[in-house]
């Protein structure tokens, strides 16, 4: 199909109303499916350690509940292949309902687990498998959702447009937190027994919210006009690795970022309240929402920065930022002056890393036409993030039993930042690339884009 065709059976743009509604439902499932991902996060360094895994041995037993963390991360490059290819041959709203609906009746079969003490190692298997499917939800979200408000938003205002999807996981992971307070407060003998099981089954809350919010959602221009020009990919994955696989590698390089996340959230939690440091466990629980009650603010600031500047000198500035703030957090954390720990924390999250967390889905999504743009966020993005979730493990490690080698964590992260550094650095800058031309490679000394992309496969 000629691209005379192409243009004379477009469809007109899109009524103003539809970046909002687009954004508003990615931020609404967002905050809704992150809240089930990461109360997990919080039961595993807390919890799960004393529920699901051998008391007789406690430092073990952590390191495992940990790693049961990471295990959805493992998962997720699974879930990518297949839902990135259902969601550019079926279409990004059709994959945003299925994993909201997934993710919240998971979540809620966790809370209805039995104990180890009640079932013995069935227990942790079980809570496996539920975070498998948690993992294999996460890996379609973000990046449908992304891929709607990318392709609802106007050309000039992508960046803020789609940073909304990852300021919802942030509103999440404050929501998941909050409730977790209260419990985590809760005496022992209560918090083991019964206590942890009421943030899970909550979440059958979300199953029905996502079927709501989110059955309604109309899906994208972009799309629809792929769809009516018989422009949509047969073979996604065959197409993405034919044209984009650089791209694919260097969003792989560049999601490792999301150690940061995952140090920050996960790791930090269960050091500052092991017996080596001894912090206040409510304490930490509220300098995680603090720092993400900032970075709702930051996030939009450095997204709509973006759209001004380009997208690699902001996403750089948080990832050199991050790498220095880890030492002074980390460092923050064995003065046990709260002061000083809330100070750097919501400065380390909650402002620089927003300027790295808040971009990428705007720079990793215009990296690829709309023909393969989920699967190549999606797969980028999960093998990505699968390694930064089991960085936790990892750091660990590293850091011993006592809890002495944090300085190694710091380097270790630090070292992750320089990586999604270069690997942003040496990416093309589209931030002014128009939304046709996203993902088309241009001929060298040539103006006009390769076409071998925008014909039917």
């Amino acid at each position: 199909m000629s691209a005379r065709t192409t243009d004379s059976s477009a469809p007109p743009p899109p009524p103003a109303g539809k970046p909002r509604k687009a954004a508003l439902a990615a931020w609404v499932g967002s905050a809704l499916e992150y809240y089930d991902f990461f109360i997990y996060g919080s039961a595993a360094a807390l919890v799960f350690p004393h529920v699901f895994f051998d008391p007789d041995d406690p430092a073990t037993a952590t390191l495992v509940s940990l790693a049961s963390f990471g295990v959805a991360y493992a998962a997720r490059p699974v879930g990518a292949l297949i839902l990135g290819h259902f969601g550019d041959r079926l279409g990004r709203r059709k994959i945003m309902v299925f994993t909201l609906i997934l993710m919240g009746l998971s979540t809620f079969v966790i809370g209805c687990l039995p104990s180890y003490a009640q079932v013995g190692t069935a227990a942790p298997v079980l809570l496996v498998l539920m975070r498998v499917l948690q993992g294999l939800s996460a890996a379609g979200e973000q990046a449908s959702a992304n891929s709607m408000t990318l392709e609802h938003a106007p050309e000039d205002r992508r960046g803020y447009y789609t940073s909304f999807t990852l300021n919802g996981t942030q509103a999440g992971q404050i929501i998941a937190t909050l409730v977790f307070i209260p419990v985590a407060a809760l005496p022992d003998e209560q918090l083991y027994s019964w206590g942890w099981r009421i943030p899970f089954l909550l979440s059958a809350v979300v199953a029905v919210a996502g079927h709501v919010i989110r059955r309604r959602l109309e899906e994208t221009p972009a799309f629809e006009r792929a769809a009516a020009n018989d422009g949509v990919a047969k073979l996604p994955l065959a197409e993405l690795m034919r044209h984009h696989w650089a791209d694919v590698l260097r969003v792989v390089a560049a999601a490792l970022i999301a150690t940061v996340s995952t140090i920050f959230s996960v790791w930090t939690l269960s050091y500052a309240t092991s017996d080596a440091v001894g912090l206040d466990q409510e304490a930490m629980l509220w300098v995680g929402v603090l720092a993400n009650t900032a970075a709702l603010a930051a996030i939009p600031l450095w997204a709509r920065l973006s759209d001004r500047i380009g997208r690699k000198p902001v996403f750089l500035t948080g990832a050199i930022g991050s790498a220095v703030m880890v030492f002074v957090h980390l460092w923050a954390l064995t003065t046990g002056s709260y002061p000083l720990i809330f100070l750097t924390g919501i400065v380390f999250f909650g402002v620089v890393y927003s300027a790295a967390n808040g971009i990428w889905p705007s720079l990793y999504g215009e990296m690829f036409s709309t023909r393969v743009r989920l699967s190549g966020m999606a797969i980028g993005t999960q093998i990505g993030f699968a390694v930064a979730g089991f960085a936790v493990s990892l750091a660990e490690r590293i850091a011993g039993p006592d809890g002495e080698g944090w300085l190694g964590v710091a380097v270790f992260t630090a070292a992750v930042c320089a990586v999604t550094t270069i690997a942003v650095a040496t990416a093309r800058e589209t931030h002014r690339v128009p939304t046709a031309e996203l993902g088309l490679k241009r001929p060298p000394g040539s103006g006009r884009p390769d076409t071998a992309e925008s014909v039917p496969a």
